[in-house]
């Protein structure tokens, strides 16, 4: 973040503005509204500007600004169209430690004033960084149009109430639930119905029957091969929902961020030999979590019941009978060949799929090579990038072809997402040769051939993909 978003309290404060036009009447106004004395400084002051300033307590001062203008201001705004004004007082302001706003100038800045949706007392705030001004005002538009004015009085309500929770309610995550509860149900519809005081005796009668929170319960979450879009909106709603997270590295950072912000999170790591905390210790801690009554967001990359150990997590769960729930997440074979423009399946090329680990246990890899062979379907390993050339020698000794096309992926669906394609003859030293890392996907069947002709998600100016390793000398 460039900002850091801070709502700020101007009532009975001295603020500044030096400008006298219509653009320094609009951001007056905003401080009038929140209760500043406001002084405009300006050669020429409209009159409406005039009026607002005294009405607030403010002075009108008829001249162009001096750096002495600023003194006992709390915050400054520079609405002129003369770019050295408005340099002098961003450099005026900074030298003294006013918090400073110049209009369309975001460089000389030390505070931007968003767009706002106003539902007094609940106000959302909409910035671009001072980037798209317009985009923000766009985005508030539309926020104007799904948020009821009657979030105002439910916002009053609850304020009403908010110490009488706190005496009744004194436990933090069973008074947070019983807020949900009252946000999300009856008593927030009386109030959007205009009800006000129905929904306050409702409200009461709740608070008087509210009961301890219930058990707790788990999250199994599949997040996605990577690209945050590719969340299901019920896997949102329960990252939002969690007490604690447990995320490990093949989560995206920027789904990790979707998350509750005020939940615990805890990373349980899980790279390649080398576990931050082992599977049955994530088992364990599941338990204990939900045991304290806690809602726990089990975050997974892909999902969790293909190559993600979910079954073995809910094992412990189901036999302690703890509540869960398990929520899908398009898995890395789909989403990487997808964005990969590599179907799958195809008429033409492959009438079958197989999801395969590719993973090593002491340098070996037993799976069912005879059945991997067949030319009509389309093999995908997982986490098979250690073990590509067992594959490759593997596949072609049990009857594969040695041109049979291979792609591999790498990262994604994230904006890192890179193939290369070769062969099963050719792929070992095409990756030798190139920098690439986990997490990978491989991909082995006729069908990668129509990548030539599907590809989308790349820049094909940035396109990194191989076909064959260099021709050689002879000696």
């Amino acid at each position: 973040m460039d900002y850091l978003p801070l709502f700020t309290r101007v009532a009975g404060a001295d603020c500044l503005v030096v400008g006298g036009g219509t653009v320094a009447l609009r951001k007056a106004g905003a401080l009038e509204r929140a209760g500043a004395r406001v002084t405009a400084v300006a050669p020429e002051v409209a009159d409406s500007l005039k009026s607002l300033c005294l009405n607030s307590g403010g002075r009108v001062i008829e001249r162009g600004f001096q750096a002495n203008d600023l003194d006992g201001v709390m915050l400054v705004i520079a609405a002129t169209d003369d770019e050295s004004v408005n340099r002098a007082v961003s450099d005026a302001a900074r030298q003294r430690n006013v918090l400073v706003n110049v209009v369309d100038q975001p460089e000389l800045c030390s505070v931007i004033l968003p767009s706002i949706v106003d539902r007094s007392p609940l106000i959302i705030a909409v910035s671009s960084g001072g980037r798209s001004p317009v985009l923000a005002r766009l985005l508030r538009a539309r926020l104007e149009s799904v948020i009821p004015a009657s979030y105002g009085k439910l916002t009053e309500l609850v304020g009403d109430f908010r110490d009488k929770v706190r005496q009744r309610i004194p436990d933090f995550n069973q008074r947070r639930d019983f807020w949900e509860h009252i946000l999300q149900g009856p008593v927030a519809e009386l109030v959007f119905a205009g009800r006000k005081q129905a929904a306050t005796e409702m409200l009461e009668d709740e608070l008087q029957t509210a009961k301890p929170a219930p058990r707790g319960e788990v999250y199994l979450v599949g997040a996605g091969p990577g690209d945050p879009d590719l969340l299901t909106f019920k896997a949102l709603r329960l990252m939002q929902k969690a007490d604690v997270v447990l995320h490990d590295r093949l989560v995206a950072k920027q789904i990790v961020d979707l998350c509750r912000k005020d939940a615990e999170y805890i990373y349980v790591g899980k790279a390649r030999s080398n576990h931050t905390m082992p599977q049955d210790d994530i088992n364990a801690l599941l338990i204990k979590l939900a045991k304290e009554g806690k809602r726990v967001l089990r975050l997974k990359g892909g999902d969790p019941f293909i190559f993600g150990r979910g079954g073995e997590e809910l094992a412990g769960l189901a036999e302690e009978r703890i509540p869960f729930q398990v929520v899908p997440g398009i898995t890395a074979a789909a989403g990487c060949a997808s964005y990969s423009g590599i179907p799958l399946t195809h008429r033409d090329y492959a009438q079958s799929v197989r999801f395969m680990t590719g993973h090593l246990k002491d340098n070996t890899m037993n799976l069912p090579w005879q059945e991997l062979v067949h030319k009509q379907q389309t093999i995908v390993f997982y986490m098979g990038l250690q073990g590509l050339s067992i594959i490759c020698r593997e596949m072609m000794a049990h009857g594969r072809e040695p041109d049979t096309p291979m792609a591999l992926v790498q990262q994604g669906t994230t904006p890192n997402h890179k193939v290369l394609v070769g062969t099963l003859a050719t792929m070992p030293e095409l990756v030798a040769r190139e920098e690439v890392a986990a997490p990978t996907l491989i991909i082995v069947g006729e069908v990668v051939k129509l990548r030539e002709q599907l590809a989308w998600f790349e820049n094909p100016q940035q396109e990194a993909v191989l076909t064959e390793p260099p021709e050689q000398d002879n000696p």
